[in-house]
């Protein structure tokens, strides 16, 4: 049994193991493909799924990651959004609190969720509105933020 979702893994760069075994990797997509740099990017998850509608039962797993696409702005074949994602922009609010509520509903009472946005389009304050929950503590300095959230 995995006891750590990533629900967006893209190509889970900030991940130690990629191959960590008490994780569930999740992402919308698969795709293996050439940077502009040369770089490959591999976006290669367990399971193929969407955020806003998880395969899983109610508090199935102690720790949830959710780091949704961030950019709203950026062209659909682009380098950015096949690294990062994109999100609709006519319904970006819609889809992130529908992916949070996701998150908590899969959570696990006591449970841990980390959420990552980055803040180059949409500032965390917008983002921040979507949800009926408060971090308990993240940075709250950098571009790019960790919040953490306790069910």
């Amino acid at each position: 049994m995995q006891r750590v979702l990533d629900a967006c893994c893209g190509s889970k760069m900030f991940w130690f193991d990629k191959e960590n075994g008490d994780t569930i990797f999740m992402d919308e997509r698969e795709l293996e493909t050439e940077l502009c740099d040369g770089r490959k990017l591999i976006v290669k998850p367990d399971i193929i799924g969407d955020f806003k509608n998880m395969p899983f039962e109610d508090e199935s797993f102690y720790l949830v990651v959710f780091d949704p696409p961030h950019l709203v702005k950026v062209g659909e074949n682009s380098w950015l959004a096949k690294k990062y994602g994109r999100l609709n922009e006519s319904m970006w609010q819609q889809d992130i609190a529908q992916g949070f509520q996701e998150c908590w509903r899969v959570l696990k009472t006591n449970g841990t969720l980390i959420f990552k946005w980055n803040e180059d389009q949409v500032p965390l304050r917008e983002v921040l509105k979507c949800f009926d929950i408060k971090p308990l503590f993240g940075n709250k300095r950098a571009k790019t933020h960790w919040l953490v959230f306790m069910k």
